[in-house]
């Protein structure tokens, strides 16, 4: 990165040493120009900091009225139920929501985003993958539009990222079960696919040693976004094998404690806070479907309208000033509590 600050296309191509309308050519499609000259332009874009002006790249541009939302599945009703908010807010500011679900693939996640590409959206709201993610491809996108990143962090991709505080939220609920009983385990898939459930892991030990109890994970094998039956087949697995050396079992999620509470029961295993109960489960996110369960799901909430809202409100300042976000901004918003009949 230089000191020099460049303020428009003008003086990007005059650091550089390229064209101006070859550094048009680019922006408007990278592999129009020949590789030697892309290469020498993403070179010149790193070693400027340099961000151009979605509104600037190209003059004859109209700026079109749609904000693409992608989210990783819409078969979760998370993502569904945050989307139907994000969605309301952008039909309220007068703009077209066009929402794409990325199936849970990588490959997918990026054709949504070359679709939206291709009709100029004004702004877009993206829940990525996370690990699974193609930062390259992501990068690429999000320095031809302006780009909001919410629930899952791809770290320097987008102009800003809203989402929860893991650290905050885990450690919440992981004081409460400590207090009101036995130390919980924390149960997990293996190898995570949201980035988020790494940082939970690391919440929890590091909540657990601040209490002075041993952190004891149970990590299963699983694949995929079907979170409820890796829950009830490995949790399943777990209660019948006698490996829980506690009667608390915290999950990373809700979706997998919906299957692990379904588990408990074919077991014929009581869940709840009562003295007739013989385990205690908990999760993460309040679920639409938490409050449900049978007995309803002790879980921590996450804000999704303080996310909803604010994800909203960076794209909407971005397109109605025309100016990108200098400096990328990353907040977290803070979890509730949520206690019920399981924990």
């Amino acid at each position: 990165m230089t000191g020099q600050k460049i303020k428009n296309m003008e003086d990007f191509a005059a650091v550089s040493g390229i064209s101006r309308p070859t550094i048009s050519k680019y922006f408007n499609d990278p592999e129009s120009v020949r590789q030697s000259t892309r290469k020498k332009i993403e070179e010149a874009l790193e070693k400027h900091n340099y961000r151009p002006n979605i509104y600037a790249v190209n003059q004859n541009r109209r700026q079109t009225k749609n904000i693409g939302l992608v989210v990783p599945n819409l078969t979760d009703p998370f993502f569904a139920e945050i989307a139907r908010t994000i969605e309301g807010l952008i039909v309220e500011a007068g703009f077209n929501p066009l929402l794409l679900s990325s199936h849970g693939g990588p490959d997918q996640e990026i054709a949504n985003l070359d679709s939206l590409r291709a009709i100029k959206p004004a702004g877009v709201l993206l829940a990525p993958l996370g690990r699974a993610s193609l930062d390259k491809q992501i990068a690429e996108f999000t320095r031809e539009v302006p780009t909001v990143l919410f629930d899952a962090n791809l770290e320097d991709l987008g102009e800003a990222f809203f989402g929860s505080d893991n650290h905050q939220s885990v450690g919440l609920i992981v004081d409460y079960l400590c207090r009101s009983g036995e130390p919980p385990v924390f149960f997990e898939l293996k190898t995570p696919i949201n980035p988020n459930a790494y940082k939970r892991r690391s919440a929890y030990i590091a909540a657990m040693e601040r209490l002075g109890h041993e952190p004891q994970l149970i990590q299963v094998d699983g694949q995929g976004w079907n979170f409820e039956e890796i829950g009830f087949r490995e949790g399943g697995r777990v209660l019948n094998s006698g490996q829980l050396l506690t009667n608390t079992v915290l999950c990373s999620n809700d979706r997998i404690a919906i299957g692990l509470l379904s588990a408990a029961f074919e077991s014929g295993i009581k869940v709840g806070r009562d003295d007739g109960a013989a385990l205690r489960i908990a999760g993460h996110d309040d679920h639409p479907f938490s409050r449900f369960t049978c007995p309803s799901l002790t879980t921590v909430s996450q804000d999704y309208d303080a996310i909803s809202a604010s994800s909203v409100e960076a794209i909407l300042s971005m397109i109605s000033s025309g100016v990108r976000i200098e400096a990328r901004k990353e907040t977290l918003f803070e979890g509730k509590l949520v206690m019920r009949g399981s924990a």
